[in-house]
């Protein structure tokens, strides 16, 4: 059996496990995607409480409607990313519209600017906790740490081709953040929100 077929076997039989109820098949999915919510949430919002809210939010729907995953439409992870997105930005939506009736500042572009920038940086995050750990690895290394090709490599303990093609396609997966329709991306995970 190939490594590659673990993850959608495992998605098959939480899916299965949650619609029996299975209160531990959730406590191990909490386990699992937990902080993967919460930092998707807290991006989109920018609000640690409705972070909080969100990542509850999301885990009652997973537990109150387990059979709206399709394990044949993708990964869980995907799946959790996306209900995860669209209910945080819908509540960044209906924050921020109540705050523009409010006090009256801003416009409705503004407000759309505000979420598309923010599911864009939801998006990017994402992206960056998909990859495989060598390329982010790369990444992680030139972004945050300031080495170039040739100090990742040696850090990294590789050829200088092989972190040049890490890097390239890192960056290439990363700029598929302000795509509107990324081919793989979660329905209504990139710009089309």
């Amino acid at each position: 059996m190939a490594k590659r077929d673990v993850p959608p076997r495992w998605d098959r039989k939480m899916q299965q496990r949650l619609a029996r109820g299975e209160a531990a098949a959730l406590g191990e999915l909490y386990d699992r995607f937990a902080s993967l919510v919460h930092g998707l949430a807290h991006r989109v919002l920018g609000d640690e409480r409705a972070a909080d809210g969100i990542t509850r939010e999301v885990f009652v729907h997973v537990w109150e409607h387990p059979d709206s995953y399709d394990p044949k439409d993708g990964p869980l992870r995907t799946w959790v990313a996306a209900l995860t997105h669209r209910l945080a930005v819908q509540r960044l939506r209906a924050t921020e519209t109540a705050a523009l009736a409010r006090d009256g500042s801003g416009t409705a572009e503004e407000l759309e600017h505000r979420v598309r920038s923010a599911a864009v940086a939801a998006r990017a995050d994402y992206i960056v906790q998909s990859m495989p750990v060598p390329l982010r690895s790369a990444l992680e290394r030139a972004y945050f740490q300031r080495r170039d090709y040739r100090q990742a490599a040696a850090d990294l303990g590789i050829t200088e081709d092989e972190a040049r093609r890490r890097l390239r396609l890192g960056l290439q997966l990363l700029s598929t953040a302000h795509d509107t329709e990324a081919p793989g991306a979660p329905p209504g995970f990139g710009g089309a929100v």
